[in-house]
């Protein structure tokens, strides 16, 4: 329910309340669209960066200390590298999920304009796996749960709001503009953005699929090794 839930909350109150004042006085921010069809892409990658985060550091550190499912597994004549891609693939399941409950109630608000918002889910996936890999990976370093929280205050919560899912990060001060260039989300956001809009194509697209994979692959085979170290132990 929280899935279809949370994405109709957000764009009622931010898209649809707030932005009734936005378009009011600016018409847009800048981009000669309504303030709804702006925020919204951008709020469906906070939902598959948040999803994979939550999915990506409790429930890993679980499986490794609390339940030992990922024990359990190796019991078996599965690999570690086998346990990881199948909690990595079932992360983008849930990452798949909520990107699409969010299309959906885009959709319904009218808040796309383009038949390629469809490319909002893969895009999604994307930059949920280009947070699910590393935190996975940092989840099995872990011995308890209280790095988790500084995750969330120190990393989550900052590129929430300052991603540009909200403004232009134009707007920005320089050196927060540079930090917001090199963050998965940032590139996310500027992507599923321009899948809502139909500016999809350009090289920016590509720039931003290229740089949320790699850091995906890069996650992945950093995960790679501290699962083996913490699982071997």
């Amino acid at each position: 329910m929280t899935t279809f839930i949370n994405p109709t909350l957000y764009l009622l109150a931010m898209g649809v309340g707030l932005g009734t004042f936005v378009d009011q006085n600016r018409h847009g921010p800048s981009l000669g669209v309504s303030y709804l069809q702006f925020v919204a892409p951008g709020l469906a990658a906070v939902a598959a960066a948040t999803t994979a985060a939550g999915e990506s550091m409790y429930p890993v550190m679980g499986a490794i200390k609390w339940n030992r499912t990922y024990l359990a597994m190796l019991s078996t004549p599965l690999r570690v590298a086998d346990v990881l891609a199948g909690h990595l693939a079932w992360m983008a399941v849930r990452v798949a999920t909520a990107v699409t409950a969010y299309l959906l109630v885009m959709v319904a608000f009218s808040a796309t304009t383009s038949w390629q918002a469809i490319g909002v889910i893969p895009a999604g996936i994307l930059t949920g796996m280009a947070f699910a890999a590393p935190l996975a990976a940092y989840a099995a370093t872990q011995q308890s749960e209280g790095g988790f929280s500084l995750v969330l205050r120190l990393a989550i919560v900052p590129l929430f709001l300052f991603s540009g899912v909200f403004f232009p990060i134009t707007q920005l001060p320089v050196g927060l503009r540079i930090v917001a260039y090199i963050t998965p989300l940032w590139h996310g956001v500027d992507l599923c953005r321009h899948l809502t809009l139909g500016q999809a194509g350009t090289t920016s697209t590509i720039l931003h699929v290229l740089y949320l994979a790699g850091v995906s692959a890069a996650g992945a085979g950093a995960a790679l090794v501290t699962y083996r170290r913490r699982l071997r132990t």
